[in-house]
């Protein structure tokens, strides 16, 4: 119930699909997905290569535990070297396709190349096809998807598809699979759409064959769940508000961004939060939450659900569009922030709609609002015009503005256009280099790093730029999770970050989702990767993986010209003191952390792994 020891490898340059067996060598020391993936992609690639070119390639894997009765075993990732960056991505997705590729008896599958016509990946267990894809090149993601399942007549055909902001050439395109699960940051549907690949269709019935040690294996999940249902956060605030429980916990401790971070503190959170997601509506008596959803084998379902006001301006006149009018994916935290608070838009419903249309165009909703965000800024500092922006009032607070700009996105048209390349490129384009609110060129997520010292160290030092999700030192610094740490001091954090990004490196290789860890520490993980796989999976052996992963993704960006004049942090973060609120005279105060990090990780104060670090660990 572990690997398949099975590879897939797809060469669309020359159409053809050709298995072989896993690196199990490999597999002992990077244990699955992020990190086995990532070993693949270190010694397959160049890691000076264009990552738009056919010389780089994609790989989508899975881990062990991906499929099995784990809780919340479904997870996949993507990896590969991200246009938006120029540095390693990784983007993990939930939702049901990773246990179908499992099912269908595939670790991963590795694309390399680019095909000369657009083609989608067939694959039925064995049956593996690149079959042609015209017909779907130009639609949507929700109408691909649609035209598969229609053409298969399969219902259980699990799909993972880009849209048109992908094959546009928008650097933050993300891969949709599910309709509203995602890998998500990076433009790593960016990549896939480089290759003429517009989609991966997959139905799997083998099953997966037994645990290594299935008694223990299925005492150690079954305690596992035990402690999830149990657990304030995953047992209820999670199931009840989503990852949008944390609007207004963030805001009230001083830490949520809001106006491409110029300031720290949104008076009007309230307005799009996990809470006002339940009130009913004036108009029709109804909440924005029509109920909540579960990825595979999930047993926290912290997925939204969301309906929009009909009579709400963003869809009252597109009743010929149905697929606005009903439930489908409503907003996470993340992107409740980067499109509403960090654009001054409170607009519940306006947010819901462009959420659907991040999901059904398949393009990262963190990136897009933050760039918005970054637009809006040089609006109305009168370095973009109205003549640039094509007649869009783009101030802040501006849901009309946001829900236009965004369409413009959607389709690559006029400053549409220039969104899709980023807040860093568009901003070096429009002159002001500073507003791009991002970390080697990866834009922040919903947490202000001189509210919350850790995670600032954490964004900059993370290896796919600005991320949350590398070292949620959130989960210690606000919510007390495992040992409350005071947000405001820098004493200790970089112990902090460093253990918490080594133990997700090895959670995001194992097949789980990382949610789990609000609940699990590694005594509860370690057990069940060790009873389903062969070997010693330790907790120690789990935290030595975590922290292989880790320096092996930092050699690969080192070697692709990153340096540790990248781990920084916009200079407004640096300089700029919080205004106002329970963090008011913060500073992010990194250059206290950044030199400490360097020496717990056995780097050198360039940043770079020493010899001894790199032998300790097997590099």
């Amino acid at each position: 119930m572990s690997w398949t020891r099975k590879v897939l490898r797809v060469n669309l340059t020359e159409g053809t699909c050709t298995p072989e067996p896993l690196n199990m060598e490999w597999a002992h020391d990077y244990l699955g997905q992020r990190g086995l993936a990532t070993k693949y992609l270190v010694e397959e690639t160049d890691p000076k290569v264009d990552p738009l070119s056919p010389g780089n390639k994609m790989i989508m894997a899975t881990g062990p535990l991906t499929g099995t009765m784990a809780s919340t075993g479904g997870r996949y990732s993507v990896i590969t070297k991200g246009p938006l960056t120029g540095a390693i991505a990784c983007s993990n997705s939930g939702g049901f396709i990773g246990n179908e590729f499992k099912n269908a008896g595939w670790d991963m599958i590795i694309f390399e190349g680019k095909s000369p016509k657009p083609v989608y990946l067939y694959i039925e267990n064995d049956l593996t096809e690149l079959r042609p894809a015209d017909h779907l090149w130009g639609k949507s993601a929700w109408e691909a998807d649609e035209m598969l399942h229609k053409d298969h007549q399969d219902p259980n055909l699990k799909i993972a598809v880009v849209g048109r902001p992908a094959e546009a050439g928008c650097l933050f395109a993300a891969i949709v699979n599910d309709l509203h699960r995602a890998a998500g940051r990076s433009g790593v549907g960016t990549v896939m759409a480089s290759k003429n690949l517009k989609a991966v269709a997959v139905r799997g019935t083998l099953g997966i064959a037994a645990p290594e040690n299935p008694d223990a294996f299925f005492e150690a999940v079954a305690d596992g769940k035990e402690v999830l249902a149990e657990n304030a956060v995953t047992g209820e605030g999670l199931p009840t508000y989503g990852t949008q429980v944390l609007m207004n916990v963030i805001n009230s401790v001083g830490g949520l961004p809001a106006h491409n971070m110029r300031d720290v503190g949104f008076d009007k959170a309230e307005n799009i939060s996990g809470e006002a997601m339940h009130e009913p509506r004036a108009s029709d008596g109804k909440p924005n939450l029509t109920t909540n959803g579960a990825c595979f084998g999930c047993t926290i379902a912290c997925g939204r659900i969301s309906t929009i006001d009909k009579t709400h301006f963003s869809i009252k006149d597109q009743a010929d569009k149905p697929q606005y009018q009903g439930a489908s994916g409503g907003l996470e935290y993340e992107a409740a922030w980067s499109l509403g608070a960090d654009t001054g838009v409170d607009d519940l419903d306006a947010l819901t709609y462009v959420n659907f249309l991040c999901n059904e165009d398949a393009i990262d909703p963190i990136t897009l609002g933050c760039t918005i965000a970054a637009a809006m800024e040089l609006f109305e500092d009168g370095k973009i015009t109205l003549e640039d922006t094509g007649g869009i009032d783009l101030r802040f607070g501006n849901a009309k503005a946001l829900v236009e700009v965004i369409e413009l996105t959607i389709s690559g048209e006029g400053f549409g256009a220039d969104i899709g390349q980023g807040s860093k490129r568009l901003c070096e384009k429009y002159g002001d280099p500073d507003l791009s609110m991002s970390v080697k060129g990866l834009e922040f997520p919903a947490y202000d790093p001189r509210g919350i010292q850790g995670i600032g160290l954490n964004y900059a030092t993370s290896n796919r730029g600005a991320c949350h999700v590398r070292g949620y030192t959130i989960a210690s610094e606000v919510l007390g999770i495992p040992v409350k740490t005071d947000q405001n001091d820098a004493e200790g954090k970089p112990e902090l970050v460093k253990a918490f990004q080594d133990a997700t490196a090895l959670v995001d290789s194992a097949g789980i989702c990382l949610f789990t860890t609000f609940a699990w520490g590694m005594d509860n993980i370690a057990p069940q990767i060790d009873a389903a796989c062969e070997g010693d999976w330790s907790v120690d052996k789990c935290l030595e993986a975590g922290e292989r992963i880790w320096n092996m993704e930092r050699m690969y960006n080192n070697a692709a010209g990153f340096t540790s004049d990248d781990d920084t942090l916009p200079k407004r973060l640096l300089k700029e003191a919080v205004k106002s609120g329970p963090t008011k005279g913060n500073v992010s105060r990194l250059g206290e952390m950044l030199p400490k990090y360097y020496e717990i990780r056995g780097w050198s104060d360039k940043g770079i792994p020493s010899s001894e670090t790199i032998s300790r660990l097997g590099l």
